[in-house]
């Protein structure tokens, strides 16, 4: 089973918010990680979602980011 592919479906906005989210977590390096597997996962998973998302290269991405924000956020965390 070594092999077996999982598979994790997550909507437009999701996949964005979890893109933004680990290119600042990667480009921060100053994590503990007890192995670098870990680390190494992390690195595909952003390169996966890169990958896949006209977003992150589009010239309103910030725009695009705040909205998908937006709609993922439970109700009574709008204002934060």
């Amino acid at each position: 089973m070594e092999n077996a592919k999982v598979i994790v479906e997550l909507s437009s906005d999701q996949a964005l918010v979890l893109y933004d989210w680990l290119a600042r977590f990667n480009a921060a390096r100053s994590h503990a990680f007890e192995d670098q597997a870990e680390q190494r996962v992390l690195w595909d998973l952003e390169c996966t979602l890169e990958s896949m998302l006209a977003a992150p290269l589009a010239s309103n991405h910030d725009e695009l980011l705040a909205a998908a924000r937006a709609r993922i956020r439970d109700p009574n965390e709008a204002n934060r």
